[in-house]
C-alpha cells in the first residue's frame, strides 16, 4: 500500500510538472493535489497594545490601521487568483508567486528588492501508519508585512498566534522580520517532535526484533527509512537557508533578529545530525532483523541436522536387519530384537551426550 501511494504521488507530481512545461518564468501553476472547499485567510494586526485578528473565506481582510504590523496567514493554495492578488497587493515578485504555488520546491531563501522569501517544509508523522506527511510553507516578509501561505487548513502557527494574543515574550515589540523568524522557528521546532516520534517507533521495533521478529517488521523498518530519507532531503537545504538568513545584508532583516537566527541555525544542525543518527540506527535495525532471522533459521537447521544425524545410524541398523536373508545368525537369536533396541538407545544417548559436550545443543 505504501509503495502504491508513493507511485500515485509521483504520477500526480509528473502530471503537474507537465502543466508547467514550456510556460514562461513567473507563470503561476498550482502543482499540489490538496484542495479545500474554502480558502481561509487570517489577518493578525498588532502595534504596541493594539491587537486585532480577522478571518474570512476566499478573500483577504483589509488592515485596520496603517501603523500595525500585518500578518496574513493563508491556508489553501489551489485558488491561484487569490494568491496572486494577495501577493501583488504587497509587492511580491512574480518569481516568488510562482514558487508559492509550486509546492515541489526545495527549502530556500530568496532576497528580492523589496522583500525576502522563505520556502520550507512542515512535517507530521503518523505513528499508526508510519507515514510522514509533507506540507510546503512559504513565508514572505516585506516592510511591516508578513505573508505565510500553506497548503492545508491546519493551524501550523498556533503557538505564535497565542504569543501575539497574550503579548508574551518580545514578539509584540519587534518588527515583521522577527515575526518571520518566529514562524520559521515554529516549523523547525516541530521537527524535533517528529524525530521524537520516529525514535519511539525505532525503540519499539528494536524490542520486537529482540523478542520475536515478525513478518511486518521488515516493512515497518522500510517505512521509517523512507520517512528519514524524506526528512533528510528536506532538512539538508535548511543549513544553506539559515546561513543566508543569518548573514543576509537585506535591510528588511535587522541585526538583532539575525542573532536569534544564528541560534536557530544551531537547531537545524542538531536536527540534521539527529536524522543522520537515526538513519544509521534504522540501517542497524535492518541488519539486526536479518541477523535474527538468520539465527532463527540456523537454529531450525541445527535441530533438523541433529535429528537427521541421530537417525542415520539407526536407519542403517534397521536397514541391515530388515533384509530377509536366511543366512543371518542374528535374526534367529532369541533376544536379538531387544539387543538391537539396546544398541540403538545407546547410540542415541551417546550421540546426544557428545553433541552436548560440543555445545551443539
Amino acid at each position: 500500500m505504501r509503495i502504491t501511494n508513493l507511485l500515485r504521488s509521483k504520477e500526480e507530481k509528473s502530471a503537474m510538472t507537465r502543466k508547467k512545461a514550456g510556460a514562461p518564468p513567473g507563470t503561476m501553476v498550482y502543482t499540489g493535489v490538496r484542495e479545500m472547499d474554502h480558502i481561509m485567510v487570517h489577518l493578525t494586526q498588532y502595534h504596541g497594545n493594539f491587537y486585532d485578528c480577522q478571518t474570512i473565506q476566499d478573500d483577504f481582510p483589509e488592515p485596520v490601521t496603517p501603523q500595525a504590523t500585518l500578518w496574513y496567514d493563508m491556508r489553501g493554495l489551489h485558488n491561484v487568483e487569490l494568491v496572486e492578488r494577495l501577493g501583488k497587493r504587497y509587492g511580491m515578485h512574480p518569481l516568488a508567486l510562482e514558487d508559492v504555488v509550486d509546492v515541489q520546491q526545495r527549502p530556500k531563501m530568496e532576497v528580492y528588492s523589496d522583500g525576502v522569501m522563505f520556502v520550507i517544509k512542515a512535517f507530521a508523522f503518523n505513528p499508526d501508519r508510519l507515514e510522514l506527511s509533507i506540507e510546503q510553507v512559504s513565508i514572505y516578509v516585506t516592510d511591516g508585512v508578513v505573508l505565510s501561505l500553506q497548503e492545508d487548513s491546519g493551524d501550523l502557527f498556533k503557538s505564535v498566534r497565542k504569543r501575539l494574543e497574550t503579548s508574551s515574550g518580545r514578539i509584540r515589540t519587534r518588527g515583521a522580520d522577527y515575526l518571520a523568524y518566529a514562524l520559521v522557528d515554529n516549523v523547525v521546532d516541530k521537527y524535533f517532535s517528529v524525530i521524537d516520534q520516529i525514535e519511539n517507533e525505532l525503540d519499539k521495533l528494536e524490542e520486537t526484533i529482540m523478542r520475536s521478529p515478525e513478518v511486518e517488521t521488515k516493512s515497518k523498518i522500510h517505512d521509517i527509512r523512507l520517512s528519514l530519507l524524506t526528512l533528510r532531503k528536506s532538512i539538508s537545504p535548511l543549513r544553506e537557508l539559515m546561513n543566508r538568513f543569518a548573514d543576509t545584508e537585506s535591510t528588511l532583516i535587522t541585526a538583532d533578529t539575525q542573532l536569534y537566527v544564528r541560534d536557530l541555525r544551531d537547531h537545524v544542525i542538531q536536527i540534521t545530525d539527529l536524522v543522520e543518527t537515526y538513519r544509521d540506527v534504522t540501517n542497524g535495525l535492518y541488519d539486526l532483523y536479518t541477523s535474527e532471522i538468520s539465527f532463527r533459521m540456523n537454529s531450525v537447521m541445527q535441530t533438523l541436522t541433529i535429528v537427521s544425524t541421530i537417525f542415520i545410524p539407526l536407519s542403517f541398523l534397521v536397514g541391515v536387519y530388515g533384509m530377509n536373508w536366511d543366512n543371518m545368525p542374528e535374526l534367529h537369536t532369541r533376544y536379538g530384537y531387544f539387543v538391537l533396541w539396546g544398541v540403538m538407545l545407546c547410540l542415541i544417548l551417546g550421540m546426544l551426550g557428545w553433541f552436548r559436550s560440543r555445545r551443539w545443543i
